[in-house]
């Protein structure tokens, strides 16, 4: 039987030995810690290596665990966050357009939203073919603002997201906007958006796509937590899985970099200090 199961004999005899006795205070424990790790993992799409699981642990749960406990746990079950694979960039920087200097120069935390949005194109491949997708991320909590999604992808793919991004936080003149050197950022109609809305036009140097480092970060986890997982079969699936994400990464996924936040969550926070800072100051005044 236990070969059948794939099951070793002296795990068998341990269980049947412990079915006997009953758990131990230590064997209780670890069972308990187990639903709950199994649960984090699974909520959140398998994607959490021991240090995010360990942090929902002790802040939601109110767990007391150490961090290496919730490691050897997690070896023991056989959780592992989805390994990252190579995948290739799509931009064409062989144009004669106008580029624009590095201003943004590697400076990924701005202090307040909208000082600062990065955007970059990645392809998704199904089997009606290639989708590219374009995001538009907000640098101070990684937020992606806004995306659009083509099978072509012309300077009209970044133009519709751009265009959406700015309905949707009308940013104030001076916001730097970054890209690479790709020629869709570089075509006339995407320059004049951007100079219509008072944009600081940034670009990566060439060959250089840690100057862009963020997208190449979220292009990375949506693809290795993600995407990876799934053979789409249409382009309507791969959309539907993009979409499925993103909304993930907005609303539950937690980052590091922001204290272990969500991007909406670290927006909300800002909000809610700078209207506590102007009641304070208009408290102060009267």
């Amino acid at each position: 039987m236990c070969e059948v199961l794939g099951v070793s004999k002296s795990g068998y005899y341990a269980y049947t030995a412990r079915q006997s006795r009953g758990e131990t205070e230590k064997e209780k424990w670890n069972r308990l810690l187990d639903e709950r790790i199994l649960f984090h993992f699974s909520d959140n799409l398998g994607t959490y290596g021991s240090p995010r699981i360990h942090r929902l642990l002790v802040y939601k749960d109110k767990i007391v665990v150490s961090q290496k406990k919730v490691a050897n746990r997690m070896r023991e079950l056989g959780l592992f966050a989805t390994p990252q694979k190579k995948w290739i960039h799509t931009t064409d920087s062989n144009h004669h357009l106008r580029v624009f200097d590095n201003e943004l120069n590697r400076e990924f935390q701005p202090d307040a939203p909208n000082r600062a949005w990065a955007t970059d194109i990645t392809y998704i491949h199904t089997g009606e073919g290639f989708m590219y997708l374009n995001p538009v991320i907000d640098l101070f909590s990684k937020r992606v603002i806004s995306y659009e999604m083509d099978d072509r992808m012309g300077h009209t793919l970044p133009l519709r997201a751009l265009e959406k991004a700015l309905a949707l936080r009308n940013p104030q003149k001076g916001w730097i906007h970054h890209s690479d050197r790709g020629s869709q950022y570089c075509s006339k109609k995407y320059i004049e958006a951007l100079e219509d809305a008072k944009a600081t036009i940034s670009m990566s140097r060439k060959a250089t796509p840690y100057d862009n480092a963020c997208v190449e970060s979220f292009f990375a986890s949506l693809k290795k937590e993600y995407l990876y997982k799934w053979v789409f079969k249409t382009k309507a699936e791969a959309m539907a899985a993009v979409h499925f994400y993103i909304e993930f990464y907005n609303r539950k996924r937690i980052h590091s970099t922001l204290g272990y936040a969500t991007p909406n969550d670290y927006e909300l926070a800002y909000e809610l200090t700078q209207k506590e800072y102007a009641n304070q100051n208009q408290f102060t005044s009267a």
